[in-house]
């Protein structure tokens, strides 16, 4: 329909391009051959006038100008222009020369009614041509479809399965179920069992949500709708919520389908806490997707998937059975997950023999399936530009410094004294890292500037993963934070502003300890973060603050002496090991970056083992 309607309209307008070119040449008055005026002509009917045949003088709409034509017996014509046919015409009788006046010539109405027609038909031909593009659903008719849904349509174009996903087998396997619904759904009814309407994949950016449906789509092999949740949102009013009406219809089309939104918190906000009020775009766009997903029309057989990393800002009426009832919590893989997902994006990866993907997954805690992708290409970056066909343990050491902290400075020019202030600082993180049994053990020191404006970095490597932190060991993070600090007061006549960043991380967490998790005696099990109930205003500007100004006075007053006591142990620790503080800073002055076993030989040295 599109390529017939392009062909149509390219003919029609050939068509009356050519109509107005041949009026046109009408119009323009054609040159005679030879310059001929007025003065030769008087002359001719002077000297030639047996030689002249006939005169014929054409008057113009607008007299008295025209034109005169003249006729010799050897058959010649000539013309030229007047500005007055009618001094011509006098001329002519006063020697008694005859003449042919012909009248003004008035155009026929067919003519004069062809341009209007024109201008008719050429605006009859663009609404009938962008009205079929609108039909045909042509790039071209963006400017006329805007409640149109922009949701992608795939049927088995996808080659992810589950056997890409890596890491996540709970969840899998609730998915799974969806996936066998959809190809047997006969085994599931006669039981009575309802599939569930939605499914909501929640957690943090880059654990897999995406993958996941991606996943869903490749192993139901069934059509498979894909859009975001900013695409339902325009300025105009109105336009989201029939972009939901027409992504509906279609899936109702093509049902049994998956209709997947990404990012679903950019529709689907509660409600009534934005300046706008109730009747915002964005308000009636989700107030349509409810009722679509459970409402008064039926939609069997299409299931709703959606991923956010926001759950906490969705409306509740969303959230509730019958819409979305199942919610998947992709969180960040442990040991376990880590290597099965280093060995997936392995495959393709030639690695050397020294590189232990087993200890890169230790190394890595915290990492999600997206940072150990971008792990794995970093390091197989850094091979390709030492020029080597295979990614070395080196190279994925350095992507992980590269990714964690930030690009080492190695060409940044340190005086001898910022250089051993460094050097203390990082060994005294270093050495509690060590002492202090939940925190370590030591991975890497180095006092190499990074990207991200360190002066030198401490880099522990957890040996497991805690699904939560004891009140130990949050003591102990504090403990390790203030170890710069002391250091540099316990060797230098001054102290430095380069322990900001780690005051502020004690602080953070001590007032954390007292607030949230109720591990301050005094202030008790209550609980006194700030709140969060507003959406926008509340959280996006400033906090609603629950409790007095006396109950602020008691927290201050406990996160203090949480910090105050961490000050005591630290400095107590470093005193008792001051010569392997000398040790570890003269090594790294010597070296610049010193690993785990270099690290801990200074213990062993200094016991005379």
């Amino acid at each position: 329909m599109k390529k017939q309607v392009k062909g149509f309209g390219f003919y029609a307008i050939a068509i009356l391009v050519l109509i107005v070119a041949t009026l046109l040449m009408d119009l323009v008055p054609k040159s005679d051959e030879n310059a001929y005026n007025r003065i030769d002509f008087e002359k001719d009917i002077d000297t030639n006038q047996d030689k002249i045949k006939s005169i014929d003088i054409y008057q113009d709409k607008e007299t008295p100008s025209g034109k005169v034509k003249v006729t010799y017996t050897s058959g010649d014509k000539k013309a030229f222009n007047t500005t007055s046919t009618i001094e011509i015409e006098q001329l002519l009788n006063s020697r008694g020369i005859p003449s042919i006046l012909h009248p003004i010539k008035r155009p026929s109405w067919i003519i004069s009614v062809l341009p209007y027609a024109f201008g008719l038909v050429l605006v009859l031909f663009f609404f009938t041509f962008m009205m079929n593009q609108t039909s045909a659903g042509g790039g071209g008719s963006k400017a006329m479809n805007f409640g149109k849904s922009r949701a992608k349509m795939s049927i088995d174009n996808t080659n992810t399965t589950f056997d890409n996903v890596a890491g996540l087998h709970e969840e899998k396997e609730e998915l799974e179920e969806i996936v066998d619904f959809l190809r047997e759904p006969k085994k599931y009814i006669q039981v009575g069992a309802r599939i569930p309407k939605g499914v909501l994949l929640e957690g943090p950016p880059g654990t897999g949500k995406t993958l996941l449906a991606k996943a869903v789509a490749g192993e139901s092999k069934v059509p498979f709708f894909s859009i975001s949740g900013s695409d339902f949102v325009e300025m105009f009013v109105g336009v989201g919520a029939s972009r939901v009406r027409d992504l509906f219809e279609e899936a109702k089309k093509n049902s049994p389908c998956i209709i997947f939104i990404d990012e679903i918190d950019a529709v689907a906000r509660r409600r009534g806490t934005g300046l706008g009020g109730g009747h915002d775009e964005r308000e009636q766009t989700l107030n349509q997707l409810l009722v679509e997903m459970d409402g008064f029309s039926v939609n069997e057989g299409i299931i709703v998937m959606a991923a956010t990393n926001r759950v906490d800002i969705l409306d509740p009426a969303i959230l509730r059975p019958g819409r979305f009832d199942r919610k998947v919590v992709v969180g960040r893989p442990d040991v376990k997950g880590r290597k099965e997902i280093l060995e997936v994006h392995a495959k393709n990866k030639p690695l050397a023999e020294d590189v232990d993907l087993q200890q890169v997954a230790q190394t890595t805690a915290g990492f999600t399936g997206a940072d150990l992708e971008k792990l794995l290409n970093e390091s197989a970056i850094i091979a390709a530009r030492d020029e080597r066909a295979f990614i070395v343990a080196e190279d994925i050491k350095k992507a992980f410094i590269k990714i964690g902290i930030g690009t080492e400075k190695k060409s940044r020019v340190i005086s001898d004294k910022e250089k051993r202030i460094t050097a203390y600082h990082e060994a005294g993180h270093a050495i509690l890292f060590h002492l202090l049994p939940d925190v370590g053990p030591v991975y890497t020191v180095s006092i190499i500037p990074t990207g991200q404006g360190a002066a030198g970095y401490t880099m522990p490597l957890p040996e497991r993963d805690d699904m939560f932190y004891t009140k130990g060991e949050m003591l102990q993070e504090i403990v390790v934070s203030l170890g710069g600090r002391i250091a540099e007061e316990m060797v230098l006549d001054d102290i430095t502003t380069g322990a900001s960043q780690d005051i502020k991380q004690a602080t953070n967490m001590a007032r954390a300890m007292v607030t949230k998790f109720g591990f301050s005696d005094k202030i008790g099990l209550i609980n006194y973060e700030y709140s969060d109930d507003e959406v926008f205003i509340g959280r996006d500007i400033g906090h609603a603050k629950n409790f007095g100004e006396g109950i602020a006075n008691e927290i201050d007053g406990e996160v203090k002496k949480i910090v105050d006591q961490c000050y005591v142990k630290a400095r107590d620790i470093l005193r008792q090991n001051e010569h392997v503080l000398h040790s570890c800073a003269e090594l790294l002055i010597e070296k610049e970056r010193i690993g785990r076993d270099e690290f801990e030989s200074l213990f062993v040295t200094s016991d005379g083992v």
